[in-house]
């Protein structure tokens, strides 16, 4: 009995002088190497192993470094999870298991769980005692709790992740938890919450700014343009020249128009005259003289195509069109848009939806339009219209027009272009996810 408890005590000695080393090692590598190695002086063993459920087996007694490949390794990475707490009963594992174990390790094993995520197994070819038992079981709970103070902190990967949900969904811990604090339960509320949490369904569209109600500047006549004097993006005032006609063949045809009306003038002079005398010239006046408003007219007309092949400003503003150089000598049809006069101030949004795109879009709908030019002040807008109509655009594909009315004052200028965000109602998150997969579903399956 005495040197029972002399052995006591040099072993709560040995167990006070390893929680003492424990607790001043450097890093967790040197203290895996302290569970393996110095354990040795607690209790006397022949083999040790460190298993973790993260890294698989991390240390072996008597092995500076371990050959991952090798077939002892093998076999106890399999073994391991296997283990329950205390000794090994051989007999009870598996077939694999119990016919090898004398091939590898002493008859006689003891396994200590390190927390939820590993343990280390002992193994001599004695049985193991009690208070051996109750020793170690204390080491190993000691061991584990500075093996957790000194760890790095958790890493988010694939592994990590994996052990907790396990961890998270062990059955024999969540039997022990009320109905309502399960993982599972959680994890499914928690899922269906995120499903059906209401986001706005947006989508992208390019976009670019446009003058809102621009002056519309178009040919007044069917002729050839002769020279322009204004450049693009020039700032004009009411009235001020915009380009000239060709006048050389106006001309012409006036002066032609002006000496058929002088030759109707003179025609009824004489015809009155002869009216004095000759009853028959007296009934051609009245001919003659529809004659001469015919000429009149015609020449009055050819007087206003004068006027009209020099194009004033129809307001203040800028002007808005191509080079001048591919205008100038190309033959131009009546009505045919030359350029445009647009406000510096008066702008909007002008996004081109794609089919695929239409969502649902009212009137007020929040627009962000991200210039390419100034990606970091995006300019907010509503939108005023969307058209019903798909239109086709110049690449071939057909889009619907959007146009936005800014919020507040643009300090960008016409025609720089982006990318829109279009927002609609409100869905549920799953629905936003969910919504181009199963468009393509049903265009392709047809259900």
């Amino acid at each position: 009995m005495e040197t029972m408890e002399h052995l006591d005590g040099a072993a709560v000695g040995t167990l006070l002088h390893l929680a003492h080393m424990a607790r001043h090692a450097q890093n967790a590598v040197e203290l895996d190497f302290m569970a393996v190695n110095a354990t040795h002086a607690l209790m006397p063993y022949r083999q040790a192993v460190l298993w973790r459920q993260d890294a698989g087996i991390s240390t072996l007694s008597g092995v500076v470094q371990i050959e991952a490949n090798a077939p002892y390794v093998h076999w106890l990475e399999r073994l391991c999870p296997q283990l329950n707490a205390g000794q090994v009963v051989v007999a009870d594992l598996g077939a694999p298991f119990k016919d090898e174990w004398a091939e590898w390790l002493p008859a006689y094993g003891l396994w200590l769980p390190t927390g939820s995520e590993g343990g280390m197994l002992l193994a001599r070819d004695i049985p193991w005692m009690e208070n051996e038992i109750a020793l170690l079981t204390e080491w190993s709970d000691i061991w584990w709790h500075a093996r957790n103070a000194k760890a790095a902190p958790a890493r988010w990967n694939i592994a990590s992740l994996r052990t907790r949900l396990r961890d998270g969904f062990d059955k024999a811990r969540n039997a022990q938890l009320p109905w309502w604090r399960r993982p599972k339960l959680i994890a499914a509320v928690t899922v269906v919450a995120v499903l059906l949490f209401p986001v706005r369904l947006t989508v992208l569209a390019p976009g670019e700014l446009v003058p809102a109600h621009p002056a519309v500047v178009r040919s007044p006549l069917e002729g050839v343009i002769d020279q322009f004097h204004v450049k693009p993006n020039q700032v004009v005032k009411q009235g001020q020249p915009l380009f000239d006609f060709d006048e050389q063949q106006l001309a012409s045809r006036l002066a032609v128009a002006s000496q058929a009306l002088a030759t109707a003038e003179a025609e009824y002079r004489q015809s009155a005259q002869q009216a004095l005398t000759d009853g028959k010239s007296k009934g051609l006046l009245a001919t003659l003289q529809g004659k001469i408003e015919e000429r009149r007219a015609e020449n009055e007309f050819l007087r206003g195509q004068v006027e009209r092949a020099h194009v004033l400003a129809p307001r203040d503003g800028i002007v808005l069109f191509d080079d001048p150089s591919e205008w100038t000598g190309r033959p131009v049809m009546t009505g045919e848009r030359i350029m445009r006069i647009a406000a510096p101030e008066d702008v909007e949004v002008e996004a081109w939806l794609a089919i695929g795109d239409a969502i649902p879009l009212t009137q007020g709908a929040p627009v962000s339009l991200y210039l390419s030019a100034s990606p970091l002040q995006p300019v907010d807008a509503q939108v005023r219209y969307a058209s019903y109509d798909a239109v086709q655009r110049p690449d071939g594909t057909y889009a619907y027009r959007v146009r936005a009315q800014p919020q507040d004052a643009v300090p960008h200028r016409v025609g720089l272009k982006g990318t829109a965000k279009l927002s609609g109602n409100r869905v549920p998150l799953a629905y936003w996810v969910l919504r181009r997969p199963l468009a393509a579903i049903r265009q392709t399956f047809g259900w």
